[in-house]
């Protein structure tokens, strides 16, 4: 298959790894000027950007967009229903290269057609609720806020949270080492947009993540 990313150098060989060399791959910026020309070549399209606006473009091949900080009914809110099928991704650094991919439907009805599309790409999935921040990136986010919450309070060092994380737990990477591969911002990000959904406390930013996310920080992980 030919798929079509726009916006998504950050994730490049993330979904390399992910879906394999036997597809080509096709990375644009959202302002080139032959988006269109080469949207049309593609057989599945991503759009990675925060704001996922192929579907003005009216394409029928299907869409696959970042609903981590945005679900697709705040997308198409108003607007006119897409020609093709449209699919809710984790698009998250180190939470795509997984066995399954976490994905979200807007239709019942594209159901099918996202199995179609999934068995083409190679790899197995799992349908998730349609709503900000799916399942993953959600819990990932909220543990690295806590774990923010923990260090803000002086209790433990950054190398001790994440130390003890990985050993109490069998987590692949500490909070703060997690929060780096994602990027402090993106994190700050997915849990400002799960508290404006939401207005639950649990979402709300640790002010030492919010103040790192603003200055464009990371945490001084072990050598």
């Amino acid at each position: 298959m030919h798929l079509f990313i726009v916006e998504g150098s950050h994730l490049e060989a993330e979904l390399r790894r992910k879906f394999g060399p036997q597809h080509t791959y096709d990375f644009c910026p959202g302002t080139s000027f032959d988006l269109l020309t080469r949207l049309g070549a593609a057989d599945v399209a991503f759009d990675l950007r925060p704001w996922p606006e192929l579907h003005y473009e009216r394409p029928r091949q299907p869409l696959f967009y970042d609903t981590t900080r945005h679900s697709l009914a705040q997308l198409f809110h108003h607007e006119e229903a897409p020609l093709g099928p449209v699919f809710g991704l984790c698009a998250v650094p180190t939470l795509l290269d997984r066995r399954l991919l976490e994905v979200s439907l807007y239709n019942a009805a594209d159901a099918p057609a996202l199995a179609t599309v999934c068995a083409g790409l190679g790899t197995e999935y799992r349908v998730v609720a349609e709503r900000v921040g799916l399942v993953t990136p959600r819990i990932v986010s909220m543990i690295i806020n806590e774990a923010c919450y923990t260090l803000q309070e002086g209790t433990a060092s950054v190398q001790d949270i994440d130390l003890g994380m990985k050993l109490g737990t069998n987590y692949p990477h500490g909070p703060f080492e997690w929060a780096n591969a994602i990027g402090v911002a993106r994190v700050y990000d997915i849990l400002e947009a799960l508290y404006q959904d939401t207005h639950e406390e649990r979402y709300k930013a640790c002010p030492l993540l919010k103040h790192m996310a603003l200055r464009g920080e990371s945490f001084a992980l072990a050598v």
